[in-house]
């Protein structure tokens, strides 16, 4: 089980325990916003995608939709999701619970992006359909292990000024 993966992945940094096990669904940006009460562009949203070489994946706020100029001009390739079935293969956590930790495929590149820097604390999912964990950005940047930040989100407006990040 995936969940189970992540507590073990994040014991090491002393954070199994802050995981938040609901009795909701958190498998989408709504449900999980309803389920912490906290406002839908604090979840930290995992989306997976194509590469030439595997595949990516990309953590961006709730609320952000990729923009695929900026995709494109970032990694040089259109940007093209993975299927459900795919995402369990290649990334190895459930859709409605993927996130960027425990990802087994060492070849899955970890990206977050800059549209989470306007908040102070964020919440990914921490694969499970009803799980989270509440993480400052440089705290979701070293758990995550991520290559970088990256700019690929639509509307993006540096607010980095209201992060501790």
């Amino acid at each position: 089980m995936s969940l189970d993966k992540v507590k073990e992945y994040l014991k090491q940094f002393n954070k199994d325990k802050d995981i938040i096990i609901l009795n909701t669904s958190t498998a989408t940006v709504e449900l999980a916003s309803k389920a912490l009460g906290v406002e839908p562009d604090k979840i930290a949203k995992t989306l997976s995608f194509k590469t030439q070489d595997g595949a990516i994946i990309i953590v961006t706020s709730g609320m952000a939709r990729i923009d695929n100029k900026k995709y494109r001009n970032t990694f040089h390739l259109k940007a093209k999701m993975l299927s459900a079935e795919e995402v369990e293969i290649l990334i190895g956590h459930e859709i409605g619970g993927v996130c960027p930790f425990a990802i087994e495929n060492k070849n899955v590149k970890i990206y977050l992006d800059k549209s989470l820097q306007k908040y102070d604390y964020v919440y990914p999912a921490c694969g499970s359909k009803n799980s989270a964990i509440k993480l400052s950005c440089k705290e979701l940047e070293d758990l995550s292990n991520s290559l970088s930040w990256v700019d690929v989100c639509k509307d993006y407006q540096n607010s980095q000024e209201n992060c501790s990040c």
